[in-house]
This record gives C-alpha cells, structure tokens and sequence, in this order.
C-alpha cells in the first residue's frame, strides 16, 4: 500500500493495486473507492482527510487507542 497526501486540497489517497481499475463506488460525499476487474480495492480516495481527522494517520492511530 502507498499513500499520497495533498496538503493544497487536503486529498488523501491510498493507493493498492496497480492493476486497472474498472469501476469507483462513491462511499459518501468524500469518500471514493475505487476497484479492479477481479474486484479488490485498487485505491481510495478521501477528500477532506486532515478536517476529518484522518492525516496524519498517527493521529487516527491515537484517537483509535485512547
């Protein structure tokens, strides 16, 4: 898994799978998922992560935990 953060747009992306992806699911207003053909996750996409507290992922890591 890699991940990329786009502080200018506050985007987080996971990316998965290299393969192509073939079809996105909206999971709400700011999250995208999208897969491949044989159906695995090939990426994610937050909009809005840092707001949501989701980047930095250390700082979910500790909300989670407390």
């Amino acid at each position: 898994m890699n991940s990329t953060y786009y502080p200018e747009d506050d985007i987080l992306v996971l990316h998965f799978s290299d393969e192509p992806v073939v079809r996105e699911v909206s999971q709400g207003w700011n999250i995208n998922t999208s897969y491949t053909a044989s159906g695995e996750v090939a990426e994610i996409v937050i909009l809005d992560a840092k707001k949501i507290g989701l980047y930095p992922a250390a700082q979910f890591q500790e909300k989670q935990a407390a």
